[in-house]
């Protein structure tokens, strides 16, 4: 019973995160990878690609987590603010909804819809407000945060560690780009959006940060040299 309890709620916490997840991962795996291919164009050493690598997925991962953490706080606070704000207002449900557009007699009518439910009544004030109903544990967002961003930051290094350079760096450009569709993949289901457009996308993005990485990498080791 207690196994059972906390898998369904690893499941629903899975679900409620699935946008945290998805995003983290494409940002761990776009900066990483132009990270990586950047120091990896202009050095034959493993040694220097994989310090440069897991210091960076490390710093981004924390950084990504403390962003997930104050951006789920600062959306529960604004909740809370309508909400409070709704209670503490001289003005009716019926008038919000007449400023906000609808007749009269439809303000009425969802008014009284709603007037003896308390949870629906603040679900309308939010949805006038664009204010998300359920709300997301900081806490909760910033880990999956944290696991997701370091993850897929990981992929394009693993390739550098059982690899000689060469290889290392098509291996991991094909893993990549492999990462990146099935993320384009994912973002396309969860925003009903085209899957070719959405994977073409997440793919160009990548591509485009390894080339910046190399570009940035080989310009200033031409400079320096």
């Amino acid at each position: 019973m207690k196994i059972g309890s906390t898998l369904q709620r690893l499941r629903d916490s899975v679900v409620n995160s699935a946008g945290t997840i998805v995003f983290g991962m494409e940002d761990g795996t776009v900066s990483i990878f132009g990270l990586i291919f950047g120091v990896a164009a202009t050095t034959t050493s493993t040694k220097t690609v994989l310090i440069a690598g897991a210091s960076g997925a490390a710093a981004a991962a924390v950084s990504m987590m403390a962003g997930a953490y104050l951006d789920a706080e600062t959306t529960r606070d604004e909740t809370n603010a309508t909400l409070l704000a709704a209670d503490n207002s001289d003005i009716s449900l019926s008038s919000r909804l007449v400023n906000a557009g609808l007749t009269p007699q439809q303000s009425n009518a969802l008014a009284a819809a709603v007037r003896n439910d308390r949870n629906a009544a603040d679900g309308l004030l939010l949805a006038l407000k664009g204010v998300a109903k359920q709300q997301l544990n900081p806490l909760e967002q910033a880990l999956w945060m944290l696991f997701a961003d370091f993850f897929a930051a990981v992929v394009p290094i693993l390739p550098f560690v059982f690899l000689p350079i060469g290889r290392a760096r098509i291996v991991s450009g094909v893993v990549t780009v492999a990462l990146l569709t099935a993320l384009g993949i994912g973002r396309a289901l969860l925003g009903s959006r085209n899957a070719i457009r959405t994977v073409a996308e997440t793919v160009s993005m990548g591509i485009g940060a390894a080339i910046a990485g190399v570009a940035i990498g080989v310009l200033i080791d031409h400079s320096f040299s």
